[in-house]
């Protein structure tokens, strides 16, 4: 059968998944290596993602703000143990200025900065200096912030939303009286990512503890969220750190008790990145192009007009009228009345993942009805209703598309989960071909052997398993 995606998945995921990117006209590689260009319609999906988020941020206490692009080297020497894990990934500035030197221009010898700085890979070092300053008596606790920014890790191996060297992304990061208070905000933020993927992006999580091998540099622990893509491997999707008292100690962020002592304070960060949107459209795509969630469409009905040239403006602004109808209703809806062929934008709006296509031709103008086929079921959901009971009815046909998609997926992940309770036997799965995760008890996963596999295999440990610690997830990973 034709598809509007080749090479299929199943021929093909890695390639498939960068066709799909370009077909539905979502984001291109730019001229800066390893980044992207996010083109409108990905970045109208990336807004109300964004929103969405911002939402249950802020309903968390916590409020919005934004800290400087360039951070000074010497506050990351101030924290060594965490910028290790960023070293390698660091671009610097050096130079404030540029000079032409040989007919093309140059950084200025004469403009060299004292010290350099660096483009923010992550912020926990410039906001541990601002919270020193902001925080100074337990009447300034808990002190919660987060921004929407964009930050730079030098990526060797980019890839369209999953990997690239510039990325946008929330990061938060809070500062509480107690250690209690602190764990129990990382784990509060844990569970908000999961609530947020299953239910705006109908995506199911896994959810746990990172082992010690795989947290976060300098925390005391990384809880995290895991997808499952449908090529059976893991997408970590956003995590959420306790960071004991390390960034307080770094950056003396001290509050006066009521005791009249000074006490250090107890950090958390927690983030999540448009690598969100690369596990998306893996998770829900299929061959013919993008499926998209009602909740995260920039259109979530498109209306296309099957004119003839003696009906066409008739007809185009019929179809206007129900669009404004549905406007009216609070629908994202958009009527594409193009002069393309109505086959290629039957296509167009296939591949770029519209919950609900309408069709009006001059049979349904005349009838008042409509016909209507949902993304993630295709033909087998056509239907021709009347705009009456459309309108009415819209707001519940979006509704059950997005709880079916997340059910859709959870029936998928089950296939996906296999569990073992040796080496060999996770072995024997590898080596066979099988994928997706594998829930093996994490003490078998602490020697050499085990590592060996790692190598081998490419695998690594995803989480341990939150329902019960004793056991981890493995997995391969993008």
């Amino acid at each position: 059968m034709k598809t509007a995606i080749t090479p299929t998945r199943e021929e093909n995921f890695n390639e498939w998944y960068q066709n799909l990117i370009v077909a539905a006209d979502l984001a291109e590689n730019s001229p800066v290596r390893g980044c992207m260009t996010i083109k409108p319609y990905g970045w109208a999906i990336w807004e109300l993602m964004r929103d969405e988020m911002d939402k249950r941020i802020k309903a968390n206490g916590v409020l919005n703000a934004n800290f400087p692009l360039l951070i000074p080297i010497n506050f990351f020497n101030k924290e060594a143990e965490h910028v290790a894990g960023f070293a390698k990934e660091c671009a610097v500035v050096t130079h404030h200025r540029l000079k032409m030197i040989d007919g093309s221009l140059q950084p200025d010898p004469d403009a060299k900065l004292t010290e350099p700085y660096i483009i923010r890979p992550t912020s926990e070092t410039i906001i541990g200096e601002a919270m020193s300053r902001w925080v100074q008596s337990h009447r300034d606790l808990p002190l919660k912030l987060n921004q929407w920014v964009n930050v730079m890790r030098w990526e060797m191996r980019p890839r369209l939303f999953l990997r690239t060297a510039e990325f946008n992304w929330q990061e938060g990061h809070n500062v509480f009286a107690t250690h209690e208070e602190a764990n129990e905000d990382a784990r509060k933020m844990h569970k908000m990512y999961a609530e947020y993927m299953a239910n705006v992006l109908a995506i199911p999580v896994i959810m746990g503890e990172k082992t010690p091998e795989e947290r976060f540099a300098g925390a005391d622990h990384t809880y995290t969220v895991e997808q499952i893509m449908q090529d059976g491997k893991a997408l970590q999707a956003g995590t959420s750190h306790d960071l004991g008292q390390h960034f307080a100690k770094s950056f003396d962020i001290k509050y006066l008790g009521d005791n009249g002592k000074l006490n250090y304070g107890w950090t958390t960060s927690w983030g999540t990145s448009t690598r969100m949107m690369g596990g998306l459209f893996m998770t829900h795509s299929d061959d013919d192009g993008l499926v998209l969630p009602p909740a995260v469409a920039p259109y979530q009905v498109v209306i296309i007009p099957i004119t003839r040239d003696e009906n066409a403006d008739k007809l185009n602004s019929y179809a206007h009228e129900i669009g404004d109808k549905l406007h009216s209703v609070g629908i994202r809806v958009f009527v594409d009345d193009s002069d393309m062929r109505s086959s290629d934008k039957m296509w167009k709006w296939i591949k770029r993942g519209a919950p609900l296509r309408v069709e009006i031709g001059e049979r349904e103008m005349n009838d008042d009805t409509l016909t209507v086929t949902r993304r993630d079921l295709g033909k087998s959901s056509k239907a021709t209703v009347s705009v009456e009971h459309f309108i009415n009815d819209v707001q519940n046909m979006l509704e059950a598309m997005q709880h079916d998609m997340l059910a859709a997926v959870e029936k998928r992940n089950k296939t996906m989960i296999t569990e073992v309770s040796s080496l060999a036997e996770l072995e024997s799965a590898l080596e066979s071909g099988k994928i997706g995760f594998f829930r093996i008890k994490y003490d078998l996963t602490t020697n050499a052997e085990f590592d060996s596999l790692i190598e081998k295999y490419k695998i690594s440990r995803r989480c341990l398993d939150d329902k019960d610690p004793t056991y981890v997830f493995v997995a391969k990973s993008y």
